[in-house]
């Protein structure tokens, strides 16, 4: 739809994106209502709104699911922009004025990998909160977290669990790495570097090579992402990683190579009930960076 030169083009509503965004991700309106905390019907008439302003419907529709239409997948890319960009512009104006500590638990991965640039940008926007990090294991965060030792923390999460009070920021494959040209996925009893007992990525792998019935071997253990990327560079052990990780000299590797697939992970962010404004600050800045590496592949 072209509009006239003469008339202006219409302005989308940063509410309106909100709610078209909370659909996307949930694919359910009731479920959307309950995120954006308006009724069904509220929401309905936002998207009903939305594509008429358009021109193009934004959702297919049926009893059972929603799904977005190819127009509808381009608009989710913008949309994720505008409200990353309306976070950070409102944080310059509201936020710098807030002060206090927070208490952010991470995993080790994450810790090393995508917090020191999040926390970087996180500095700028509001130079009077501080924010002290604890890396550890996500199950040691957890009980961290319920201890109140902790206002905020990430924790890998498996697929088919449920968390209570967790929310989900990113959901991404898992994948063997291997060092690329090695050779230690043809080894028998396969070597694998493997973290402790409630990690979700050595759950997945253990399930997926019980029901493949493939002999393996823990030839390496370490709770580090740095010590497990060594062995694997090494050729010493091949890994479960995050899809995203494969990187530097690592090659991912699956069925043709002999190994199950692994399945998905999910990185979720629990916050303490009584956050306070330097804690809801800090959470909102985490779920803008995640917002924006579900839609660049970059934190």
């Amino acid at each position: 739809m072209n509009a006239p030169l003469n008339h202006p083009l219409p302005l989308l509503e940063l509410d309106v994106l909100r709610t078209f965004v909370a659909i996307a991700e949930t694919g359910s309106f009731t479920a959307a209502s309950n995120a954006v905390f308006r009724t069904p019907s509220a929401v309905s008439m936002q998207i009903k709104k939305l594509e008429e302003q358009l021109g193009r419907p934004v959702f297919v529709r049926d009893a059972r699911s929603v799904a977005l239409t190819s127009d509808g997948e381009m608009l989710l890319s913008y949309a994720r922009r505008l409200l990353a960009l309306n976070r950070e512009a409102v944080s310059k104006f509201v936020m710098p004025d807030i002060s206090g500590v927070v208490r952010l638990g991470s995993p080790d991965d994450f810790g090393e990998r995508v917090l020191p640039s999040v926390l970087k940008r996180f500095a700028q926007t509001h130079p009077a909160i501080a924010v002290d990090v604890v890396i550890d294991q996500s199950v040691n965060l957890r009980k961290r977290m319920a201890a109140r030792q902790l206002d905020i923390t990430l924790m890998t999460c498996s697929e088919d669990l449920e968390y209570q009070g967790v929310e989900i920021l990113l959901a991404e494959p898992i994948v063997w790495a291997g060092a690329r040209g090695g050779c230690a996925h043809m080894r028998e009893p396969l070597p694998v570097s493997l973290w402790e007992e409630g990690c979700a990525w050595r759950a997945s792998a253990v399930k997926a090579l019980a029901k493949y019935s493939r002999e393996y071997r823990i030839a390496y253990m370490s709770a580090h992402t740095a010590g497990q990327r060594a062995a694997i560079l090494a050729d010493l052990a091949i890994a479960p990683l995050p899809k995203s990780f494969i990187a530097d000299g690592l090659v991912e590797l699956g069925p043709k190579d002999g190994l199950p697939e692994l399945g998905n992970y999910q990185i979720g962010m629990a916050v303490t009930p009584d956050a306070s404004a330097p804690v809801k600050a800090a959470a909102d800045h985490i779920r803008a960076a995640f917002d924006m590496f579900n839609e660049t592949g970059r934190f």
